[in-house]
């Protein structure tokens, strides 16, 4: 029998303008506060709600069908949600998928996360685009007692992400080692036995699934925190260094990054790869800057032109900050450009194994267009090692 329709919205979300959205709870009660943005992903609701990437935001989904397939925990991009809620159009159905392990609501519940379901997430979407991430409050209570100007206090109140470390909240507390592949069918996971490349990863809040792509091309990867120093990372006499993506500002993660960074650059020839924060954190250290996005760019659809090949690959992305291409000093090339507004997507030393790029070659959700990054990052090693 098909549950009736409370008779009063049981969640509500406060825009800091006054803006006021009512729909149904689910997932855990209480509230909470942070930055809004929309995704566009049609697949990966659970991989992006586990993204680190997410910390300090609240997503709203803009494809209706959020929650229909359940959840498994194959699909964790990390213990646990960062993100701080999520938004959706439709209230989760019954889940029907062979991997469910059980429904989304649930699986939010016990890990303290708020959504909101029953709201115009279009009308939503557009004011975001129309006047930037909004600060918001998002409240579920199942009696539906809402404290309207104490939630449009609490987002106004909202720090923002500008100025704010994130990767030290969400980076691993110490090293580790990872070997796991590429989910493959019908073996799944399954662990790299003949290891070529030693390569040390800087944890900014990386996903699960770029330790696997490293793994999938031949890398025995040694996890790092945020904060490692140039010491730390050539003290594992690695044959290339990944940079992660991760959530937050640059500029606050370069403080103790950057240094990093330049260390390596100056003292050895290494391979060095990066992913959106892990790109940002590059081009800091090259001597460039980063500026907050409108509204960002979230989604698995996005454009973006190889200026090398000329090829336009469409690719996973979130991001809120992006790297301005008019500071890129001389001989730091632009290679990756987003068809979808011009911002940078990419970079590359000339003369040298070191480049990163905004977009996620992962994927998780999204399309593998772009793999073939990992690829050349093993090629450089193997170069290296000739």
């Amino acid at each position: 029998m098909t549950a009736l329709a409370p008779t009063r919205p049981t969640a509500c979300l406060a825009l800091a303008d006054g803006t006021l959205f009512y729909g149904s709870g689910f997932g855990a009660t209480g509230q909470t506060v942070a930055e809004l943005c929309f995704n566009t992903a049609m697949t990966g609701y659970q991989e992006i709600m586990t993204d680190p990437s997410y910390a300090g935001q609240v997503v709203t989904f803009t494809f209706p069908h959020i929650g229909n397939t359940g959840v498994t925990a194959e699909d964790d991009e990390t213990a646990d949600p960062v993100a701080a809620g999520m938004v959706v159009k439709w209230n989760p159905t019954t889940p029907s998928n062979w991997r469910s392990a059980g429904p989304l609501g649930e699986w939010l519940a016990a890990r303290g996360r708020i959504a909101i379901g029953g709201v115009d997430t279009r009308r939503l979407t557009r004011a975001i685009r129309k006047a930037g991430a909004p600060h918001v409050a998002l409240a579920h209570d199942p009696e539906g007692n809402f404290d309207v100007e104490a939630l449009v206090t609490a987002a106004r109140g909202f720090a923002g992400l500008e100025g704010m470390d994130l990767a030290k909240e969400v980076t691993c507390a110490q090293s580790y080692r990872w070997n796991e592949m590429r989910w493959a069918w019908p073996e799944g996971y399954t662990a790299l036995e003949d290891p070529k490349f030693k390569v040390v990863a800087i944890d900014y809040g990386a996903k699960r699934n770029i330790l696997r792509c490293l793994a999938s091309v031949g890398c025995d990867v040694t996890v790092l925190p945020a904060t490692a120093t140039t010491e730390e990372v050539l003290a594992h006499k690695p044959d290339g260094v990944f940079l992660s993506n991760g959530p937050g500002d640059p500029a606050a993660t370069g403080k103790y990054a950057v240094p990093m960074i330049k260390g390596v650059l100056d003292q050895t020839d290494l391979p060095v790869f990066g992913i959106c924060l892990g790109h940002q954190m590059l081009a800091l250290a090259l001597g460039a800057q980063t500026v907050k996005m409108n509204h960002g760019h979230h989604g698995a659809n996005h454009p973006v032109k190889d200026h090398d090949t000329g090829k336009v690959e469409i690719t996973s992305m979130n991001h809120g900050f992006a790297v301005d291409a008019q500071t890129l000093p001389e001989g730091i090339l632009e290679t990756h450009t987003s068809l979808f507004d011009g911002s940078n997507c990419g970079i590359r030393m000339e003369g040298r194994p070191v480049y990163s790029v905004q977009h996620h070659p992962e994927a998780s959700p999204g399309p593998q267009d772009s793999f073939y990054l990992f690829e050349r990052f093993a090629a450089a090693m193997a170069e290296r090692a000739a």
